[in-house]
């Protein structure tokens, strides 16, 4: 396997932090999500806008080292892949009774230590939302860990992903099939640029500290 290095930024890094990308039979670029895929490969930081700059860029067929057709939409590809990859490992963590579904059951999760994410669905009020919020905080708060949230698909992806009707929150719960789950969820939402809130709920343990510290 080649060196792991961006072909837009030339830096180096892990499998996580990188996207591998081969040319098909067809001479097309090809994502290859699993990084499994026979034939010379190429690296690029694991998010949309540098996929975007190397495909302007132009630079898939000098690292391939060959004539290669880019697909004009490679990097809506990648987000289809990367989302289709995330709901079917959310599917087998629900299988695996690794998903606790419904606000409630989510809020209990969270605050029980138990959770390793929130997930809320795009259609999610501000209400529910909130509360979970407040939940994590409190966890934080009582020694806990800092559980983060996404927000990366809508009711309906994840109803059909998780077997249920109105998904409008869940949690994903400890066990291998959930850390699989949060582990593609989370590459999703690097590509997307979207960072989980855990840095919000991280603050507000640090200002409840500070406050400590004044008293």
């Amino acid at each position: 396997m080649n060196d792991r290095t961006c072909i837009v930024t030339r830096r180096t890094g892990g499998p996580e932090a990188l996207l591998r990308f081969v040319a098909g039979p067809d001479s097309s670029v090809v994502p290859d999500i699993r990084r499994n895929l026979p034939g010379r490969g190429c690296w690029v930081t694991a998010d949309r806008s540098h996929v975007d700059q190397a495909v302007r860029r132009k630079l898939f067929a000098r690292a391939l080292k060959q004539e290669v057709t880019v697909p004009a939409d490679l990097g809506e590809m990648v987000d289809r892949l990367l989302s289709r990859s995330a709901l079917g490992a959310l599917g087998l963590a629900r299988k695996a009774g690794q998903v606790a579904l419904g606000a409630a059951k989510a809020e209990a999760a969270v605050r029980s230590g138990k959770a390793l994410a929130v997930l809320h669905a795009h259609e999610g009020a501000a209400d529910g939302v909130r509360k979970i919020t407040q939940a994590r905080r409190a966890t934080v708060h009582a020694g806990g860990p800092d559980i983060p949230a996404h927000k990366l698909f809508s009711e309906a992806e994840l109803g059909l992903a998780l077997g249920g009707t109105n998904v409008i929150h869940a949690a994903l719960l400890a066990g291998e099939a959930g850390k699989a789950a949060l582990k593609r969820v989370a590459a999703l939402d690097r590509y997307r640029g979207i960072a989980p809130d855990a840095d919000e709920v991280a603050a507000a343990r640090t200002t409840e500290n500070a406050a400590e510290d004044t008293e």
